[in-house]
This record gives structure tokens, sequence and C-alpha cells, in this order.
């Protein structure tokens, strides 16, 4: 049996973050992943490109049972520090809307450069490893089918269950209860959603995208809408689709910014003999426009609609109700709302209360952040708060 400081499971971007800190203080680190090779989920992300940070992460963009838990570790690893680590490497980037950062050219940059930073501090990477076994005799003993290790510390990072396609799983929720830990019910996060009934009509438009804000209870969020083959997409539904639960109704301003009834209204005045059709198409896409003419009840010149109708239009126009009858799941989910409970582990050091030398990092736990690289950097930050104790 080979035994080491810690052990770490998931090669993805917070147990590399974690092996690097540790393995860079003196620690005798075992990687260990599944898979043929590190970094996997984060070569796919950001469209190749990997959105790495955001620049405006704090913890109010992120979502959790306990709101607060995040601030320690984010507040002790900002974005600036992942920055300072991309620059030392040369790799280049830019900033594209709302603060998300990608890089210039691909993202195998920042698995190699987390790579390299690893094998920096003596990280023994060991990939292609199934683990069969987890036990705490004394040290954590952990048995794959190439061999078995031990070490006083063993760090969970291996995400949650979305994209199952990228060998994703449920293991780290396995090894929570295993130890008598709780788990904040999992569901697919940032993630399509469908729809049936009357709004299959919007099935139609595929390929066309808005400009729309996307609300659901108190929580709103504006960028753009995708209309699918299935239902909706786009920023703002996969950022809203983190907060909907099944039966909540979604709302979606199709004109944000502007007072759709007013503009009906005024259009009438101005243009009596025009026909709501044309008016709608100069406000919409076309397509979306032709759409939405028959279920606002609207047809004709403007002169023969009561003001009303047009006002009813509009306030439909501004808060488009619809209830999603479900999402794309974990398939198409970029992350997983839930995870491991944060009132079992430590904000500080991400190490569970009631079991010394265990620690779970990254998606594995009950924080989620907004779309745009706010969970890599969570990744990063809680990657390190457990690095440094190990």
């Amino acid at each position: 049996m080979e035994r080491f400081d810690a052990i770490i499971l998931g090669a993805g971007a917070a147990g590399m973050m974690a092996a690097l800190t540790a393995g860079q203080r003196g620690r005798r680190v075992l990687l260990l992943d599944h898979a043929d090779k590190p970094g996997k989920k984060i070569l796919i992300s950001g469209g190749g490109r990997c959105n790495f940070t955001n620049v405006h992460t704090a913890a109010d963009r992120f979502l959790s049972a306990n709101p607060h838990f995040a601030k320690s570790a984010l507040g002790r690893y900002a974005p600036q520090d992942f920055i300072d680590l991309v620059d030392r490497h040369g790799i280049a980037w830019h900033e594209k809307t709302l603060g998300q950062l990608f890089c210039d050219g691909s993202s195998r940059q920042i698995v190699a450069m987390l790579t390299d930073e690893c094998a920096a501090g003596g990280v023994d990477i060991r990939v292609q490893h199934a683990i069969t076994a987890i036990s705490k005799p004394d040290d954590f003993s952990v048995t794959t089918d190439r061999g078995t290790f031990a070490a006083p510390s063993l760090v969970i990072a291996t995400g949650g269950p979305s994209i199952p396609q990228m060998g994703a799983t449920g293991f780290a929720y396995d090894v929570t209860r295993q130890f008598g830990l709780k788990v904040v019910e999992p569901r697919p996060a940032l993630v399509p959603l469908t729809l049936s009934g009357e709004a299959m009509m919007f099935r139609g438009l595929s390929g066309i995208a808005v400009d729309s804000i996307a609300r659901c209870g108190k929580q709103s969020f504006h960028e753009a809408s995708l209309f699918t083959h299935r239902g909706l997409s786009g920023p703002a539904i996969l950022q809203i689709s983190s907060y909907w639960r099944n039966g909540e109704a979604i709302l979606l301003d199709l004109l944000p910014g502007r007072d759709a009834a007013a503009a009906l209204i005024a259009a009438k005045r101005e243009r009596p003999r025009t026909q709501i059709r044309t008016i709608l198409g100069e406000l919409l896409p076309a397509r979306l426009a032709e759409l939405l003419a028959e279920p606002l009840g609207l047809n004709g010149e403007l002169a023969n609609i009561a003001d009303k109708a047009l006002g009813a239009a509009g306030e439909r126009l501004n808060g488009w109700r619809f209830v999603p009858n479900g999402s794309e799941g974990y398939a198409k989910a970029e992350v997983t709302v839930g995870g491991v409970d944060t009132a079992g582990l430590s904000s500080k050091t991400m190490e569970a209360r009631k079991i010394p030398g265990l620690y779970f990092i990254g998606e594995a736990v009950d924080v989620t952040g907004w779309l745009g690289g706010y969970n890599f950097q969570w990744a990063w930050a809680s990657g390190v708060a457990a690095g440094q104790v190990l």
C-alpha cells in the first residue's frame, strides 16, 4: 500500500487547484481520476476557450442553502489571484460581457497550466483509476482497480452529476452519506428548459434569439433567450433555471427597457391604418412577431383595436408567462445545484466537522454559481482553501 500526505479524488478544476496548492507547500499528494486525462470538463468549457473566472465574483452570485458559506474562500482567493497565475504562464485572455474572462486561445492552456503547477509541487497524478472502496480504519484508505493508497487527509473533488457523458456521477454524494454527512437534494442547473401545452408554439422559432429579461420569483436576468426545438435556452434561461422549481412559472420580458403597452398605443395614435403585425414586426424578430399575433388576440389595423386590448397585449409582451414542463436534465446541465450540505463543513478549510481529514470542494459542495465563470472561481477558491491546510 502506497502512502501519501493527502489523496485527492477528481482531477478537475477544484481537485487540481487543491493538489498544486498542497504540493507546493511540501505535501506528498496523490491526485486520482477515473478519466484518461486530467481536466476533461475544463477542456469543453466556454466553447473550448474556458471562461475561467468572472471579475464580478461575490457571494451573492452563488446559490446555497447557506448563502454566507462561500464568502470565506472567495474572499481569500479572488479572481485577480487566478488572473495573476494565468498571466505568469503567458496565457492571453480577454473580457467579454458581464465580467466574463476567456482564453484568447484554447482551454487546453488552462489545463496545461494547472498540470505544470502540479508538477512544480511534485503532485503524483494518476488517471484511469476506478475507485472501488473508501474506508477509514485509521488513515483514509482508497482502493482502486489498480492498487490501494492511504493518507491522513482525503479530498473529494469529483463534482456533481452534470454532463454524465464526460463521466460525471454522484460519487461525491455516496462518500458523503457513507461518512454520515448530509446532502442537499441535487438538481440540474444552468440547463435549457422544456415546454408543453400552449407554450409549445415557441418550438417553431428554433434558432431565434431575443434580448429578454427572464424572471422567476424575485430573481431576474437580463440577457439573451434562445428558442429551441424543445423549449428555451440562452444565457437568460440558463441563469433562471438554477432558481426555477417544477411547477413554477417564468415571466419572459420580450421588450426589456420598453413599455410595450405604451408603445402599441402610441403607434395607434401615430399610424392608425398600420397593420398590428407590421408594428409587432418592428418591435420583435419577424418570425416571433408573426407567431405572437394570434395568441395576443391582435389582428387587422391598429385603428380597429381597442386601447384596452393593446394594453393587455403589451403587458404580455413585457411578461410572457409560461410554466416549463421540465428541463433537459443533467445531460445538458452545466452544473448541479445542491450537493454536500455546507452545515457539515468548515467554510475556512472545507473540512468535514465530524470527520477530521475529510474535505469536500468544488461542485460537489452545495455552492453553485451563476453562468459566466463563477463556478470556476468557486473551484479555484475552494481548492486553495483546502490545499492550504492539507
